[in-house]
């Protein structure tokens, strides 16, 4: 049934069940499950997509809502979760406006969609508002290079042609600066070259940790 937070992206959402399958099988499985080793407790995740993270969640984790816009990649993030290992609750919501009250998660996961955001800054400080003070903020996301020349690239993609091709994904985004002004700490951060097809371009991506601080927000 269509919601008031429903965003939708029919043509895009078709291509990226597509790529996102070939990811995983090109090696995109290894980065999600090094992204969700040992998380526990209560997990909020942001931009579940159609729910290829859900087979990676340890029994550790008691449960997880995973919030999705997108009306067709939310129907598949509810068959994706019907066989996950742990209890997941599959619900309609935007990054900046989440459907949770204060404080009421041990985790919250963002996984290849702080890209996708209209104001990433919004989303992580909303993160940060219903993950626990002490709680982390598991990030797997691809980011702006460190090469001058592809970063320059980038910049006139994202100023052009791509975020309407791609559902409003930018390539040129400084997620960790970004996740440093929402107020968490990192404390672990892997940069990697990754890319959707072995003769595609190696795009930069980083998958790590960071740590909400004991202040309340």
């Amino acid at each position: 049934m269509p919601t008031s937070q429903d965003v939708n992206h029919p043509i895009f959402a078709r291509l990226y069940e597509r790529v996102s399958a070939k990811e995983d099988e090109r090696g995109g499985n290894r980065y999600r499950a090094e992204l969700l080793n040992g998380a526990s407790g209560r997990v909020i995740e942001v931009g579940a997509g159609n729910g290829r993270n859900f087979a990676h969640y340890p029994t550790s984790v008691s449960q997880v809502v995973a919030v999705e816009p997108e009306p067709r990649l939310r129907a598949s993030a509810m068959r994706s979760a019907a066989t996950a290992p742990v209890p997941i609750e599959v619900v309609a919501g935007v990054a900046d406006r989440l459907p949770a009250q204060d404080n009421a998660f041990d985790v919250g996961v963002a996984s290849l969609v702080l890209c996708t955001v209209p104001d990433p800054d919004a989303a992580l400080a909303e993160l940060r508002r219903v993950i626990r003070p002490g709680g982390e903020l598991r990030f797997y996301e691809h980011v702006v290079s460190r090469r001058r020349g592809a970063a320059v690239l980038e910049r006139v993609l994202d100023a052009t042609l791509w975020p309407p091709l791609a559902g409003g994904c930018h390539l040129a985004r400084d997620t960790i600066a970004a996740i440093k002004r929402a107020g968490f700490q990192i404390e672990s951060c892997r940069r990697f070259g990754f890319g959707p097809s072995a003769l595609g371009p190696q795009i930069a991506h980083v998958v790590g940790a960071a740590r909400r601080s004991e202040e309340p927000s």
